[in-house]
């Protein structure tokens, strides 16, 4: 079965095509066919004037005919599309999005924060995870953090908050906001100590490729302090050439590790895995259990 998951973030724009295929043992395979990344960088016009400026409008409606085109050619059976934080905040999303669905057919649904965390839960990370221990999951986006904590085998809270690498870049985040995270944080996993942390997005992972570290290891938070302060002494230009970053991941890299570093302190996190995984994973994973729950009906 093929399907494929359309998520338009602050940051950027992803299609990522799956082939689903259920195992013998009850288990289904979820084998990458393609991802596309467009960095359309919503979340800096939203944040700063509230609206999507008109070129930014364009470029979102082209992206998303070339995902439909794409979605054509590999016969997706079934899809979902959203829209994060930055089309939430937009005066003028819901008009763009009626404008995307009136050019290309494609509905997309602009999700709650609480809806983002639920759906980042469908990812399913806890399941090779040991029971007896507590995980704290954090999803840093461009207008967003999503974090979840699961213990004794079940899901404690799952919460979002409006602090974002974007948001921040644009000094969008006051001193209350940080103060509520940091509050809210430190009362709700107090008792579940020691912890580890579970973290996705592009940034972690991009700062995971670099740590050269095999998959399925961890990075410590000394590692990502030391990351977060040699990546604030340099330039975007120079963690361009150093790190060979793209543009639109040099800036962003260095307040993702404020959110990460700073969640994990607080929590008493002193490491951290990177599956790899995201928003378009728990659509696509959402999409199969829908359609296999159906067909058992049926």
């Amino acid at each position: 079965m093929i399907l494929a998951a359309i998520d338009i973030g602050s940051n950027a724009a992803r299609l990522l095509i799956v082939e689903a295929s259920p195992y013998k043992d009850g288990s289904v395979d979820y084998t990458k066919l393609t991802l596309l990344r467009i960095p359309l960088r919503l979340g800096f016009d939203v944040f700063n004037d509230g609206t999507i400026a008109d070129e930014k409008r364009k470029k979102l409606v082209d992206t998303i005919k070339i995902y439909k085109l794409l979605m054509d050619i590999y016969n997706v059976e079934a899809f979902e599309a959203c829209a994060t934080s930055a089309m939430r905040d937009a005066s003028n999303g819901k008009r763009i999005l009626s404008e995307i669905k009136k050019e290309t057919g494609i509905d997309i649904n602009i999700i709650t924060g609480q809806e983002e965390a639920n759906i980042l839960y469908e990812t399913h990370i806890a399941e090779n995870l040991q029971e007896d221990k507590p995980y704290l999951y954090i999803d840093v986006g461009g207008g967003s953090t999503e974090v979840t904590l699961f213990a004794d085998n079940h899901t404690i809270f799952k919460e979002s908050f409006n602090i974002g690498t974007i948001r921040l870049l644009n000094n969008k985040v006051s001193d209350e906001q940080w103060e509520h995270m940091k509050w809210y944080i430190k009362t709700h996993t107090k008792d579940y100590q020691p912890l580890e942390a579970i973290g996705t997005g592009g940034n972690i992972n991009k700062i995971f490729s670099v740590s050269k570290r095999k998959e399925g290891k961890y990075l410590t938070l000394e590692l990502l302090k030391d990351y977060y302060k040699e990546l604030s002494a340099s330039t975007v230009e120079e963690r361009m050439h150093l790190y060979n970053f793209r543009a639109d991941r040099a800036d962003v890299i260095v307040p993702a590790l404020q959110i990460y570093t700073s969640l994990m302190k607080w929590a008493g996190a002193e490491i951290i895995y990177v599956p790899k995984i995201g928003l378009a994973d728990g659509l696509v994973r959402m999409i199969y259990q829908r359609l296999s729950a159906e067909k058992q009906m049926s």
